[in-house]
Formats: structure tokens, C-alpha cells, sequence
């Protein structure tokens, strides 16, 4: 089989090259996936730049979810069937013609589902899902804030946060996008390059306070977030997307500085909150979670209230203008890589 290998850190330029690969076997409690398209996340941009430790050693093929047939599946799969078109979560390996993942996080989609639709549910829905519904268990009437509020979760966190009937205020970087934001719902976009969000939200809210903040960005962001929250209140921290806005060791310092420091009698006193979410650990340890988040957002979708947007496809021999199209902050909604 032939797989789009990260052979070097850096420009996308230099940094895949399509090889052949030996074709994976299935384990017992895994299925094995002709791929017919696999997206692009923003943790394979920081695994490219060489920043993401859980990455595996080049070369590497990279990719945390695909969409495809069914090729061959172990003794211990039950609830999939040779030849059905699913999407899939897979721990790295996405990059190639055919990709293994655990039964736990492989579930059947219908034809009319796009691949693009489809590796959005996958991997931004069911984040969005388990960020809104089961750590934030968002209620009506809340004030919630999404920063990259354009990108893949961010549209999901914007459509979830809607159906509960929140108010939401969202976050981006351009005019463009400032329109995508407004035909997604989004109450109060803020473009964070003209305005200060905290002031914006400030001006809006006056002296009440936000009940959750979904925040990928980190850095200086974080604690504007803490400022902004109201009793009860909670920073959901889920990347640190700044750190490839700096190349430097001391710039990437810096950045994680810029979080702040931060003691539990702060978050006692105030009854404020900041959660870590780290998805691939949650998938490791908790797949259940993840497999339910998936069920519901494929059946939210086919019910018609979510609606992934597909903000670009590519052929696989453009996985280069793919990455470099997504790194450059441009990108809205889910990319989509097809061979």
C-alpha cells in the first residue's frame, strides 16, 4: 500500500513523501479500513513542526481519522460488517491506503455523508461533544465563548452550544471569517485581530461573568478567559495552537508563560476553573466516551442539527498544500485529504 510518511520536520514543502508501506493485519478487537479519504487536524501541524511529543519517531505516518470500507476485521467485532463505509478514529497511521482502528471507535455512516462530513464527525464533533455535553454540560441560557471559533471545533462547539440555546460569543482572525461565524449562529463575533475579545465581551456582558470558555489558542489567551468567567464558571483548554507562531525555543517558553500560574484556593475562592483536555489521552483511557460522542453526533447529524462544514479537499498528492493551508490559519471548518 502506498502512505503519505512525515520523513522531515518543518516546511511542507520537505516534509512528506508518499512510499510504499506494509499493509496493516488487524488485532482481534480491531477492524481494518480501506481508506477512502482521512482529514487534517491541527495536532498534525505541530506533529510536522516537531511539537507534538506523543507523535510517533519519523518517519511517521501521521492522522486520527478516516473514513472508508471495511477491509478485514477481528474475532472480536461484532457491531460492523466486511464492505460497510464507516469512519473511524485511528491512533496515528491515517496517511495511508489502509489504516487500522479499535472496534470501540468505528461506527457505520450513510452514502450521503461526505468524506468530508464524515472525518469531522470523527475527530472535531466528537471533541466538540465531549468538551460541551459531558465536560461543560452546557444549559440553556449559558454564556459561552469559543475561540478559532472558523476551525473544525469551533464550528462543532457553535452548533452544539446553539441546540442547548446559549448565548455565544465567538473569536476569529479575519473578515471572512467573521461571516462564517455569523452564518453559523454566533451571536457576538469578535475578531481578535481589530478588537480586544475581553474588552468586546466586557462592553456586552458588563459585570456578569461567562459559564464556559473553549479555548484551543493558549498562551496570553488563557488568562483573559480567567478574567471573563463568572461564578461557576470554567476554561476548557484543549491546545496551544500559538506555540507555531514562534520558532524559537525562548519564543515556545514563552508561550506556555503566558498561561500564567494559577493556585486551587484561586479557583475555590472564585469558583472559577481551568480543565486540561487532552483527547488522545481520553481515547487511550476512556474509549467508551469517546464511542458514545461519535454515536451521538452521527445522530445528530443525520437528524439534521449538526452540520459540519467541509472548508477544503485535496488530492493526496497535495498534502503539502493541505498542511500548509491549514497552518495558515485561513482554513474553515474540516480539510479533507483523498486518495
Amino acid at each position: 500500500m502506498k502512505a503519505a510518511y512525515l520523513i522531515k520536520y518543518g516546511n511542507t514543502e520537505t516534509a512528506f513523501k508518499i512510499r510504499e508501506a506494509q499493509k496493516p493485519r488487524p488485532k482481534a478487537n480491531q477492524v481494518l479500513i480501506k481508506v477512502e479519504a482521512f482529514g487534517l487536524n491541527f495536532a498534525d501541524v505541530m506533529a510536522r513542526l516537531g511539537l507534538y511529543k506523543a507523535a510517533p519517531p519519523l518517519p511517521a505516518i501521521l492522522g486520527y481519522d478516516v473514513v472508508g470500507k471495511i477491509e478485514a476485521i477481528g474475532n472480536e467485532v461484532t457491531h460492523v460488517q466486511l464492505g460497510q463505509r464507516v469512519t473511524a478514529l485511528t491512533r496515528f497511521g491515517a496517511y495511508a491506503e489502509y489504516a487500522i482502528a479499535e472496534k470501540e471507535v468505528v461506527f457505520p455512516i450513510p452514502d450521503s455523508f461526505s468524506a468530508g462530513v464524515a472525518v469531522a464527525l470523527a475527530t472535531q464533533y466528537s471533541t466538540a461533544y465531549f468538551l460541551s455535553y459531558n465536560m461543560a454540560n452546557l444549559q440553556e441560557n449559558d454564556k459561552v465563548l469559543i475561540h478559532a471559533a472558523a476551525g473544525g471545533v469551533g464550528t462543532a462547539l457553535v452548533q452544539m452550544a446553539l441546540h442547548k440555546k446559549c448565548l455565544v460569543f465567538g473569536t476569529c482572525g479575519s473578515s471572512e471569517k467573521i461571516d462564517y461565524l455569523k452564518n453559523n449562529g454566533v451571536h457576538h463575533p469578535v475578531n481578535y485581530r481589530t478588537n480586544d475579545f475581553e474588552d468586546t465581551v466586557r462592553k456586552i456582558m458588563g459585570i456578569k461573568g461567562l459559564d464556559a470558555i473553549f479555548d484551543p489558542v493558549g498562551g496570553k489567551s488563557i488568562k483573559k478567559d480567567y478574567r471573563l468567567l463568572g461564578a461557576g464558571g470554567r476554561v476548557f483548554s484543549f491546545g496551544v495552537s500559538s506555540m507555531n507562531q514562534t520558532k524559537s525555543i525562548l519564543g515556545k517558553l514563552g508561550v506556555l508563560a503566558q498561561f500564567g500560574f494559577y493556585h486551587p484556593v484561586q479557583f475555590l475562592s472564585n469558583s472559577k476553573g481551568i480543565i486540561g483536555v487532552n483527547m488522545l489521552k481520553i481515547a487511550e483511557e476512556n474509549p467508551n466516551k469517546i464511542a458514545n460522542a461519535m454515536q451521538e453526533v452521527i445522530r445528530l447529524t443525520e437528524e439534521g442539527i449538526l452540520s459540519p462544514h467541509v472548508g477544503g479537499e485535496y488530492p493526496v498528492d497535495d498534502i503539502a498544500i493541505a498542511h500548509g493551508f491549514l497552518e495558515s490559519r485561513k482554513s474553515m471548518g474540516k480539510i479533507v485529504v483523498k486518495w
